[in-house]
C-alpha cells in the first residue's frame, strides 16, 4: 500500500502555518501599548499571547496616528442632529472629519499590507464595531454605535475578517474568526503564487468539507461560480468567487453543520471499517451532538482512519485541519 500522504502534500496550498504569516491588523493597546486616552493600554492575552506565535501583527491606534496626545482627553460618539460626531466633551473639539479623512488614508495603506484579518478595541469611539455607546445632550442615548475608524475600515474593506476582543472570549466566534483568517491567507497565497482555471478547482475542492460547515447555500453557489469557467474572462470568475467564498465563512458553524459534514466524511470509509470502528466513530458523534465530547474527538478518529486507509478525498480536505492545533479551537464541548 502506497504511504498516506499529509495534507500539505496532497493540496496545492499549503496550511497557512506552514506557509505565508498570517497578517493581522490591530488595535495597538491590545498588544500592552500605552496609547489609550489615560497613557495606560488594554493588553489582551489571546491577542498578544495565544496568536503571536502564528501571526505577524500590524498595529494600529487610530487616536494617536490621527494626531492626538498621550494622555489626552476623553472622546465620545453625539449625536448631533441625527449625525454622529467624534467629539471630546471636556474641550468640544470635533474630530469626525480628521478622523474619518485619517481612516480613509490609513484603510488604503493597510490594503497595501495585504492583511488577513483585525482584531478591534470593544466599546472605542474611534475602533468599536458595535454597541458602542452614543450620547445626546451629555448622556447615553444610544448603544448601537460603531467607532469612526473601524465603521471606515468595515464599509471600504467588506471581505475583511474583522472582529472585537471582547467578542474573541465566545469560543465559538473565536474559532469562526480565526478560521476565517486562515481561510483568507490560503487565497492570499493562491493568488500570490498565480492563480489559474487548475489552481482554482484545487482550491474549491480541498475547502468543500471546511464550506458546507458554515454555509451550504454558499458552497453551491461557489461550485456553481467553478462550473462556469470558460464562460467569462477568469479575471472576473476569480473576483466573483473570492467574494463569495469569503462571505461563506461569516456564518458560524452549528453543531448540526459539523455532524453532517462528519458524517458525509464517514461515507468514504465505510467500506474500510468493520462494525466495531464504525460503531465508536458513531457513538462519538452522538456524545458530540449531546456535548459531552468536542469536535476534536470524531474529528480525531476520522482523521486516524483516514490516514490508515489512505483516502485521498479526505486527506485533500482542510476541514481537519483548518488551523494550528496548538489553538486548541476545537477542544471545548
Amino acid at each position: 500500500m502506497k504511504e498516506s500522504k499529509t495534507l500539505s502534500e496532497t493540496i496545492s496550498t499549503r496550511p497557512p502555518y506552514e506557509g505565508e504569516a498570517i497578517r493581522l491588523g490591530v488595535s495597538q493597546c491590545l498588544l500592552g501599548e500605552k496609547v489609550r486616552y489615560d497613557g495606560g493600554h488594554s493588553k489582551n492575552n489571546f491577542v498578544s499571547s495565544t496568536l503571536e506565535p502564528w501571526v505577524e501583527f500590524v498595529p494600529v491606534c487610530p487616536e494617536v496616528e490621527s494626531g492626538m496626545p498621550i494622555p489626552r482627553p476623553t472622546i465620545r460618539l453625539v449625536n448631533l442632529e441625527d449625525n454622529i460626531h467624534l467629539v471630546s466633551p471636556s474641550t468640544n473639539e470635533d474630530f469626525t472629519e480628521s478622523m474619518n479623512t485619517y481612516s480613509k488614508e490609513r484603510v488604503a495603506q493597510l490594503k497595501n499590507n495585504e492583511l488577513d484579518g483585525f482584531i478591534l478595541k470593544r466599546s472605542s469611539p474611534s475602533c468599536g464595531m458595535a454597541r458602542v455607546k452614543i450620547y445626546r445632550e451629555g448622556k447615553v442615548y444610544k448603544r448601537d454605535g460603531v467607532g469612526l475608524f473601524a465603521n471606515n475600515l468595515m464599509n471600504l474593506w467588506p471581505n475583511l475578517p474583522v472582529e472585537e476582543e471582547g467578542r474573541l472570549n465566545d469560543l465559538r466566534l473565536r474559532e469562526n474568526f480565526i478560521s476565517r483568517i486562515f481561510n483568507r491567507n490560503r487565497w492570499r497565497i493562491l493568488i500570490k503564487n498565480g492563480i489559474d482555471r487548475g489552481a482554482l478547482v484545487r482550491f474549491h475542492t480541498a475547502h468543500k468539507l471546511l464550506l458546507l460547515s458554515h454555509n451550504e447555500a454558499k458552497y453551491r453557489k461557489l461550485g456553481n461560480i467553478v462550473g462556469s469557467l470558460g464562460t467569462a474572462p477568469d479575471k472576473t470568475i476569480f473576483s466573483e468567487y473570492e467574494k463569495e467564498f469569503h462571505a461563506a465563512f461569516k456564518s458560524i458553524p452549528t453543531t448540526k453543520k459539523h455532524i453532517n459534514v462528519i458524517l458525509h466524511a464517514l461515507g468514504h470509509l465505510k467500506t474500510h471499517l468493520n462494525p466495531k470502528e464504525k460503531k465508536e466513530i458513531i457513538t462519538a458523534i452522538e456524545d458530540f451532538r449531546s456535548g459531552f465530547l468536542p469536535l476534536l474527538v470524531p474529528l480525531n478518529l476520522i482523521a486516524y482512519n483516514m490516514r490508515i486507509h489512505n483516502i485521498d478525498y479526505l486527506l485533500n480536505q482542510i476541514y481537519f485541519s483548518p488551523h494550528p492545533k496548538e489553538l486548541m479551537l476545537r477542544n471545548h464541548a
